[in-house]
């Protein structure tokens, strides 16, 4: 019994420490692709195109944009003046980005 136990537990500690490594994998990620395509139009989670629509938190809650799937529609459809990345990044690129994006915003990053 002692050794199912430590055995799960075992198991357990290996999952859930893959899984922090990978979620600081995907910010990481989600910085450079972010840096590469976005900054241009959004240095420092600002809007250099329609100022109002920033990165920062209170804006991406006022435009219904403050969760990972709502960042990740926008990046990959696009809309108004902000081209769709869908073609050009991958899925798992574009929800590194939006990974990114949501944690810099809620964290006051910007």
């Amino acid at each position: 019994m002692k050794s199912l136990l430590f055995l799960v537990s075992s198991f357990l500690v290996v999952c859930f420490t893959n899984f922090s490594i990978a979620l600081a994998i995907d910010l990481e990620q989600g910085q450079a692709l972010f840096s590469q395509n976005c900054a241009a139009c959004h240095l420092g989670g600002n809007n250099t195109i329609v100022p109002e629509k920033t990165l920062k938190i209170e804006a991406l809650e006022a435009n219904s944009k403050a969760d990972i799937q709502a960042i990740v529609t926008q990046v990959t459809q696009g809309n108004g003046a902000m081209p769709a990345f869908g073609g050009r990044l991958s899925d798992d690129e574009i929800k590194d980005i939006a990974a990114y994006v949501l944690d810099q915003a809620k964290s006051n990053s910007w």
